[in-house]
């Protein structure tokens, strides 16, 4: 028996390469569930005149816009209501090619994973094309990504091509995820929490002429501080309140000894400084031992939870 599959399309300035993003869906998807995010081009007119045609489309229109991720939570809602056993995100850009749909749902459908995504760092063609300062960005981006969330064997982690089963999805607190584009890095690391599996998926990119609502500079002021705060929830919750071992005590005894190290000897250096003498080889000592050896338990933390990511047998 095949199992009942959504596509769920966050819709928003998209009126141009919607109705060819619903058109080019295969015939095996079960439901096609259209948010429209109060979009201000009516997008999701388009969707509901579709409707009239094609069964499979719903069309919810939200009273105001709340982001992507507000009207990824709205479409989630609205396929497990429909008792759909897998849930596809796609952008309503046209930018995730459809013909890569089977290999996307493979883990899932098979019991390998919870939770599938695109990757675009498989086209080598398409990073030779990309600008080199870009280039750097992504890698920058998705090792804080990987590290923020535990997934430390994946690639491109803010891929908006996803998949992922019901049985997972019931598991995360929808309400809670984040409305705006911290939304895919916030699933991966309530993913992480829950020990659920996670495959790459080899998806070449395919740019077009759309424009990115996508603000750059919200993206470096927030992220940092949105992906430090998610790191330390889930070392919380998966390392001191559902589980305690050696990754736990490594962190909570080397973090002080790095911040003691940091700051002793800061203090140190500017104090000495200013009275222009030199600092005894103890009082530096005292600064550098705990610096290298919080520095040795850090890493040592790290391995463990590298050697921890979720993944099959």
């Amino acid at each position: 028996m095949k199992p009942d599959i959504a596509v769920v399309i966050p819709t928003y300035k998209a009126s141009l390469h919607l109705r060819e993003v619903i058109e080019r869906l295969p015939s095996f998807i079960s439901h096609i569930i259209v948010v429209d995010d109060l979009c201000p081009e009516k997008s999701g007119e388009i969707a509901l005149k579709m409707a009239e045609s094609d069964t499979r489309i719903h069309t919810i229109f939200h009273e105001k816009n709340i982001g992507v991720g507000g009207a990824m939570v709205t479409g989630y809602k609205a396929a497990l209501a429909l008792k759909c056993q897998i849930v596809i995100k796609m952008d309503s850009d046209d930018q995730m090619d459809p013909a890569y749909l089977p290999a996307l749902l493979h883990p899932i459908s098979e019991g390998k994973a919870g939770y599938a995504k695109g990757n675009r760092f498989v086209d080598f063609k398409a990073l030779r094309a990309m600008p080199t300062l870009r280039l750097m960005g992504n890698s920058l981006l998705s090792f804080m990504v990987k590290a923020c969330s535990g997934y430390w064997n994946i690639m491109d982690p803010t891929n908006g091509y996803t998949a992922i089963s019901a049985e997972v999805l019931e598991k995360i607190n929808l309400d809670k995820l984040a409305h705006d584009f911290f939304f895919e890095s916030d699933m991966l690391i309530r993913l992480n929490i829950q020990n659920v599996i996670i495959e790459d998926v080899a998806i070449p990119a395919r740019y077009g002429e759309e424009k990115s609502n996508l603000s750059i500079k919200r993206v470096l002021l927030k992220f940092p501080f949105l992906l430090t705060k998610g790191l330390i929830k889930r070392f919380i919750l998966k390392y001191l309140i559902f589980d305690f071992n050696m990754a736990s005590v490594y962190t909570l005894i080397g973090f002080p000894m790095l911040i003691w190290g940091i700051v002793f000897g800061v203090f140190k250096w500017i104090e000495n400084s200013h009275l222009d003498v030199s600092t005894p080889t103890g009082t530096v000592m005292m600064s550098v031992l705990p610096l290298i050896l919080g520095t040795q338990f850090i890493l040592a933390a790290i391995n463990i939870d590298i050697q921890s990511t979720p993944k099959s047998d």
